[in-house]
């Protein structure tokens, strides 16, 4: 299928696919005689993954590190992480944003205390 209609059943744009395959998310497109890029159920499943994932919080360099994993979430998106090397990466990368985003709600929580008391009568 053309680029269009894969970023359609992705449920993102051409725009993306492009910019995913830029920073090593997709694989590098095979092309067709006339230079446009084919793309097929794999490449729309790893799109949404990509997609699911950077909607959890996970960045495009999270990502990367990565990258040679998604394809197995895309065949079983409910795969548990596991303790094989080859989910070691991916554990430390989650556990990476995991404390990011825990230190990011201490630092809201402590903002929104500030706040408060700044508002409530003395």
């Amino acid at each position: 299928m053309r680029i269009g209609d894969a970023a359609a059943a992705a449920g993102t744009t051409p725009r993306a696919l492009r910019f995913y395959e830029e920073r090593g998310l997709l694989p590098p497109p095979r092309r067709t005689a006339t230079g446009q890029r084919p793309y097929g159920p794999d490449e729309v499943a790893r799109a949404r993954v990509i997609r699911e994932l950077l909607g959890l919080g996970l960045t495009v360099e999270d990502l990367r590190g990565i990258a040679d994993r998604i394809q197995l979430l895309a065949g079983d998106p409910q795969r548990p992480c596991t303790s094989t090397d080859s989910a070691s990466a991916g554990r430390h990368v989650i556990a990476h944003r995991l404390a990011a985003l825990d230190a990011e709600i201490d630092r809201l929580t402590r903002l929104r205390t500030l706040l408060a008391q700044r508002t409530d009568p003395a």
